[in-house]
């Protein structure tokens, strides 16, 4: 809308059009950029503003669908900026799954992301000399390979890289600007990411076949009649990814992906969902919570993976268990102590970037001082008066092997090998063999055994033996009259249940493989 005449050439009804759009879309904004202010830990804080969002941004993607032609004769809206909404709505979706671990909300981003591309709405903007408008779609083209990673659609996402390198490419040719090397790092990252699995399967035509390692409908070894197991079940995760130079995409370690897919169940087909985007659902919950509330804490502080932990123990409900995954390099203690307590045998690396003390940062300390930047075992000892279940998976993971149960719940140290064969350590960046097994223990095995391939109907075939394999490791586990009985009391949940026996297949592997006898016996 340009010039007094212009306006007053236009109709009132098509004038109050385009204001009611400025209006929705001017709100819509504020609330998104309100969005980052919100806690980020707490289950209830953040649900009313997040219903707010939505109920805004539904308004304004149908009213955009409905008044199109006179938004775009009177307001010059750009598909771009449809776009850009669109977009918008993607990354609600994603959060609100990232907040809620509800994979239909992942299907949901997927559903948005995709009909941009399809819809071509960023396609006019390399026309325009704005770069910041290219920026836009680059951000657009990075979050969608997220989601594709999260949904386990490889071929998609070696196609979307393929368009973002382009992308990037005329980017830099026709724009003078600083972030190129930024740019051409997300590449690199996504690039081991995709190629970070140690095995390819292959069909008979050679092509590669993509699985997903989520919990599907019949994949855990059932409860038999007779079996005495507790009643507990997996209500929170903390996710925690700390490891040197391994790869990475998003802040999510390679580790962290594959702990948080093994935490979680099978999503709904594609095939089943809305594949157009439009109404907007957000509180429309399913029921009952099909996977447990996760926290994943990328190269967390200290103070920061303290105020997680609070939290989710501070909500835990009742008869619900808190899981705490840490995957991170080892901080080891400097000097021999007389005593062995909580804080004498190191732990795991916690970020050191933004602890502060005093204004400054902490750079010495005496030998007889502990590690500052490090979770001890003894500063989980305050959240064993909930159920605890704790995997380490760390070249210091035996400072926790002596893990105190103060206060009598169930309390179990799942704890990775602190030394591996060299042939598998040149492997480490491409993440962690102990979360592999937790994650797919079939690609583990294989992976200790060097295989790099394997024809999907072989692997099919392995698939069942490990089935059977894991209905004898249950049924030994439930049926022991020596085990500690913290592991009957967290089998009947199927996530713990499924970790348990995944763990047990690990150890046997690698203490009777020859390459790790003589690193674990």
């Amino acid at each position: 809308m340009t010039g007094v005449g212009a306006e007053d050439d236009i109709p009132l009804c098509e004038r109050k059009t385009v204001t009611d759009f400025c209006y929705l879309l001017d709100k819509s904004k504020q609330l998104f950029n309100g969005l980052r202010d919100l806690p980020q830990y707490g289950h209830k804080q953040w649900q009313s503003y997040f219903g707010r969002t939505f109920d805004i941004y539904t308004k304004l993607w149908k009213f955009q669908q409905q008044h199109r032609q006179v938004l775009d004769n009177r307001y010059g809206l750009k598909r771009w900026q449809i776009g850009e909404v669109a977009s918008k709505i993607g990354q609600l979706y994603y959060h609100y799954y990232l907040r809620t671990s509800e994979t239909s909300y992942l299907n949901e981003a997927f559903s948005f992301y995709s009909a941009i591309r399809q819809r071509s709405y960023y396609h006019q903007v390399n026309k325009e000399d704005r770069p910041e408008l290219v920026v836009k779609k680059l951000r657009y083209y990075a979050r969608f390979i997220v989601v594709c990673l999260l949904l386990n659609k490889m071929d998609l996402v070696k196609v979307l890289v393929k368009e973002l390198s382009e992308e990037i490419e005329d980017y830099t040719q026709r724009f003078n600007t600083e972030d190129q090397l930024e740019w051409n790092l997300v590449l690199q990252e996504v690039a081991a990411f995709v190629e970070a699995d140690p095995l390819m399967l292959l069909n008979d035509d050679n092509a590669v076949v993509v699985i997903s390692n989520r919990l599907q409908e019949g994949g855990v070894p059932p409860l038999e009649q007779g079996m005495v197991v507790g009643q507990l079940t997996l209500a929170d995760a903390l996710i925690v990814g700390n490891c040197n130079n391994q790869v990475k995409f998003s802040e999510l370690t390679i580790d962290m992906f594959r702990m948080l897919q093994a935490l979680e169940r099978e999503p709904v087909n594609l095939a089943t969902q809305s594949s157009k985007p439009g109404t907007l659902e957000p509180n429309e919950k399913p029921a009952k919570r099909e996977n447990p509330h996760k926290y994943l804490l990328y190269k967390p502080t200290f103070s920061q993976l303290y105020t997680f932990l609070s939290a989710s123990f501070k909500e835990l409900p009742a008869n619900s268990v808190l899981l705490v995954y840490l995957s991170a390099t080892g901080v080891f203690p400097t000097g021999r102590s007389e005593s062995e307590g909580p804080y004498d045998f190191g732990g795991v690396l916690t970020n050191t970037n933004r602890d502060v003390v005093n204004g400054e940062m902490v750079q010495k300390r005496s030998q007889a001082q502990k590690e500052m930047h490090c979770l001890h075992p003894g500063d989980l000892f305050s959240f064993t008066r909930k159920p605890l279940f704790i995997i380490v998976d760390s070249s210091n993971s035996t400072a926790y092997k002596n893990f105190s149960n103060l206060f009598g719940q169930p309390l179990v140290c799942l704890l990775s090998p602190t030394v591996y064969p060299k042939s598998m350590q040149d492997q480490c960046q491409r993440g962690s063999l102990f979360t592999l097994f937790l994650y797919n223990p079939l690609m583990g095995f294989l992976s200790v055994c060097g295989l790099s391939s394997m024809r999907y109907g072989l692997w099919e075939k392995a698939q069942e033996l490990l089935r059977k394999v894991f209905h004898d490791i249950g049924q030994m586990i439930t049926s022991s009259r020596v085990i500690d009985q913290a592991y009957l009391q967290f089998y009947g949940d199927e996530f713990l249940r499924l970790l348990m026996i995944r763990f047990v297949f690990c150890c046997t592997t690698l203490r009777l493989h020859k390459l790790f006898r003589v690193r674990l016996n």
